[in-house]
């Protein structure tokens, strides 16, 4: 009986694998889902009455999060913002004078290394060096060179030329401000002010 189950079942084996055809297409059960119609992302669509075409926003309207910036991308505009801006961030409470029962004004941002620390590192550090003394591993295997260190004199950087760059980039370096949020991206100007100082010192 035993045997007669084994033959059986070598034998369904075989009719499958020898009615198996490699050259014959499979049978497709849903072949709209296979083969659905290409449109084109901004062409003729009948399930719209007017085509997919894109919709103009509103005469003024601003996307969702985004805050503009009025100074213009230019030698003028970096010099105004190293003149004039200044970052909205109230100063981090030294851990000394820091006390748990001092109401803080929580409406205002603060200056946090811990988070300004690590976007940096994340954008700028590759060029710029962890330090800030434009020894980056970019520039350490000569990819990109005449990164100056923060302290050099020349540069004179302050908090408004620091966020004109970001925001716009400059020379090689490019803009970073679909990347980063206004927060943050002041939040990394103040870690790039600290940098500075610790070189300096």
């Amino acid at each position: 009986m035993k045997s007669l189950i084994k033959i059986l079942a070598i034998a369904v084996i075989f009719v499958a694998v020898s009615c198996k055809k490699d050259t014959a297409p499979n049978y497709q059960y849903m072949p709209n889902m296979y083969e659905s119609v290409g449109y084109k992302t901004y062409g003729e669509n009948p399930l719209y009455e007017n085509g997919m075409a894109a919709r103009t926003p509103a005469e003024g309207s601003i996307p969702r999060g985004f805050v503009p910036f009025d100074i213009e991308n230019s030698t003028e505009g970096y010099d105004i913002a190293k003149a004039t801006l200044k970052s909205p961030l109230a100063p981090p409470i030294p851990l000394d004078q820091f006390d748990a029962e001092d109401k803080i004004d929580a409406t205002k941002d603060r200056v946090d290394y811990e988070r300004g620390g690590p976007l940096y590192t994340i954008y700028c550090a590759i060029c710029h060096g962890v330090k800030g003394n434009g020894k980056g591993k970019l520039v350490m295997r000569e990819k990109i060179l005449g990164i100056p260190s923060y302290d050099d004199v020349g540069r004179a950087i302050n908090e408004g030329s620091i966020y004109h760059t970001i925001y716009y980039g400059k020379n090689s370096m490019g803009s970073y401000a679909n990347q980063l949020s206004e927060e943050e991206r002041w939040q990394v100007v103040a870690y790039v002010l600290k940098l500075k100082a610790d070189l300096e010192k």
